[in-house]
């Protein structure tokens, strides 16, 4: 059996990028999350994913909206990072923000904005996928927000 601090350690060395993932609840207000568990899956068509836990407070909007924006982080974006791995009401007063083509709200700054649909969402452990279809893009040029072994790093 493999203990969960162990699974932990090792995927901590995994270098990731980090992303808000956003969309709107039911009421038309903005739900976000930071994560690092994004990533592409096809080019034809375009695809992406990234999990959220199944006891998290948002899955609820997420699984009802039928969409997300992916805002990837720049280095500068470290203190937006961790307000959004946080529970706090108002976090989208504290960020600026744009809707895209389908309503998600996308942080301002960001090195990359990726706005999709949701295809299909995958029952997957402690978690769920959502599979999305990309269906707008914008990019910029900038250093990434990394992060590996439970920190945040530079680009050597």
């Amino acid at each position: 059996m493999i203990e969960a601090t162990e699974f932990r350690q090792a995927l901590g060395r995994f270098a990731t990028g980090i992303a808000v993932v956003t969309t709107l609840g039911k009421n038309g207000e903005p739900l976000g999350l930071t994560v690092n568990s994004f990533n592409s899956v096809s080019l034809d068509p375009p695809l992406v994913l990234w999990s959220l836990d199944k006891n998290s407070i948002q899955l609820d909007g997420f699984k009802a909206s039928g969409f997300y924006g992916v805002s990837i982080l720049s280095r500068e974006q470290e203190e937006t990072s961790n307000l959004f791995a946080m529970i706090a009401e108002d976090r989208f007063e504290r960020t600026g923000w744009q809707a895209r083509k389908t309503g998600a709200p996308m942080i301002d700054g960001a090195l990359a904005q990726i706005d999709c649909t949701t295809e299909q969402i995958i029952d997957a452990g402690d978690h769920v996928i959502l599979l999305g279809r990309v269906v707008d893009i914008a990019v910029k040029d900038g250093e990434p927000l990394i992060y590996y072994g439970g920190a945040y790093r530079d680009l050597a």
